[in-house]
C-alpha cells in the first residue's frame, strides 16, 4: 500500500541522504555498467540518479530492493508519469531493468521484478530539423580564408555530411581523418567506433582549414585535435552551439537551430532521398534500429503530402 506522503519521488530526491548500503549498491551497480556493458558515462550517472530516486522511494515504503515485486514497482512508475516526460519515464524503467538484471546474474535474486515492466511510447519529436534549403543557407555563411572561417565551414561541412553527435565532432582527431578515402573514424558511445563517409564538400572543406587556417590555430603548438579554439585548444561543444546560432542568425533561419538539429536533419534527408534505415542507424551510431526509426514518420508525411497532391482520387 503506497502512503500519501510518496506522490513525488522526485521532489523527494532533492532530501534524500542516500545510505551508505545505498551507495555501495549504486557504485557496483555503475562498476558493472561501465565495464561489462561498455555504456557511456552519461548514460551511467542517469541510471545511477534514477537509482537513487528509486531506493528512496522503496525505503519510504518499508521495501527491500531485494524483495520487492513487479506489482510494487508498477505503483513507482505511475507516479513518475505524473512529473516527467515519457522519455524519461523510458529511462527510468530501462534502468531498472538492467539493475534487476544486474541482481540476477550477481546471484542476488532470482528473478527480475522488472522484466514485464511496460516502456510507454515515447512522443515522436524531431527538434529544429532542416529543409535542405535552410542547410544550404546555414552552410553558405563561413566566408571569407581566415581561420576561424575556414574552420567553422569545415565544422559544418562535416556535421551534415556524417551527422556526428556534436561530442563525435569537437573530439575529431587530425588521425581520424582520411581524404583519400573519404571517411573519418569517431568513438560514438560505449566507445564504440564506427567509420562514416564524407562527400567532396567536406572534404574540400576539412582540406582547406587544414592547410590555410589550423597552422594559424595551433599557436605554434602541438595538438592532435582537428578542431580548435584561437587558444589553440579544443573546440568545445558549447563554443559550437554559439558558432552555428550565430550564423542560424545570418542565414535567417527562425528555427531554433542546435549541434543535434544538423544530425536530425542529416537523417531525415537521407532517408527522404530513398536511403535505407539501416545504413543510416550505422552512420549515427544508433545500437537500435528502433531508434533511428524516429526519423521514418517525417519521410512518412512527405508521402503522404505527395499523395494528396498529386493523386487523381487523394
Amino acid at each position: 500500500m503506497i502512503r500519501k506522503r510518496d506522490k513525488n519521488p522526485k521532489d523527494q530526491s532533492s532530501n534524500y541522504s542516500p545510505s551508505r548500503q545505498d551507495h555501495k549498491l549504486s557504485d557496483h551497480f555503475a562498476s558493472y555498467l561501465r565495464v561489462e556493458r561498455g555504456l557511456a558515462e552519461n548514460t551511467v550517472e542517469s541510471y545511477r540518479r534514477d537509482l537513487l530516486v528509486f531506493f528512496r522511494y522503496i525505503q519510504d515504503n518499508g521495501l527491500s530492493p531485494f524483495k520487492i515485486t513487479h506489482d510494487q514497482i508498477v505503483p513507482y512508475i505511475s507516479l513518475l508519469a505524473e512529473r516527467v516526460s515519457s522519455r524519461s519515464i523510458a529511462r527510468n524503467i530501462s534502468a531498472l531493468k538492467t539493475f534487476y538484471r544486474f541482481l540476477v546474474a550477481e546471484g542476488k535474486i532470482e528473478k527480475s521484478p522488472a522484466r514485464l515492466l511496460e516502456t510507454p511510447r515515447a512522443g515522436q519529436r524531431l527538434p529544429g530539423v532542416l529543409t535542405a534549403e535552410e542547410v544550404e543557407a546555414l552552410l553558405g555563411q563561413p566566408k571569407g580564408v581566415d581561420p576561424r572561417g575556414l574552420r567553422d565551414l569545415a565544422m559544418l561541412e562535416v556535421l551534415y555530411a556524417t551527422g556526428l553527435r556534436v561530442s563525435e565532432l569537437v573530439n575529431l582527431k587530425v588521425s581520424n581523418i582520411n581524404l583519400e578515402h573519404g571517411y573519418i573514424r569517431t568513438m560514438g558511445k560505449g566507445s564504440k567506433e564506427r567509420i562514416v563517409p564524407i562527400g567532396d564538400k567536406a572534404k574540400e572543406a576539412i582540406k582547406n582549414y587544414t592547410l590555410l587556417g589550423r597552422i594559424q590555430l595551433t599557436k605554434g603548438k602541438s595538438s592532435p585535435y582537428l578542431f580548435l579554439n584561437p587558444s589553440g585548444r579544443p573546440m568545445t561543444r558549447q563554443g559550437f552551439w554559439k558558432i552555428i546560432k550565430k550564423y542560424g542568425l545570418m542565414a535567417g533561419i527562425t528555427k531554433k537551430i542546435t549541434p543535434h538539429s544538423i544530425r536530425h536533419s542529416f537523417a531525415t534527408h537521407l532517408l527522404g532521398a530513398g536511403a535505407d534505415l539501416r545504413s543510416v542507424q550505422v552512420m549515427l551510431g544508433h545500437a537500435d534500429i528502433s531508434t533511428t526509426q524516429i526519423y521514418t514518420h517525417v519521410t512518412r508525411g512527405q508521402l503522404r503530402g505527395v499523395h494528396e497532391k498529386f493523386h487523381p482520387r487523394p
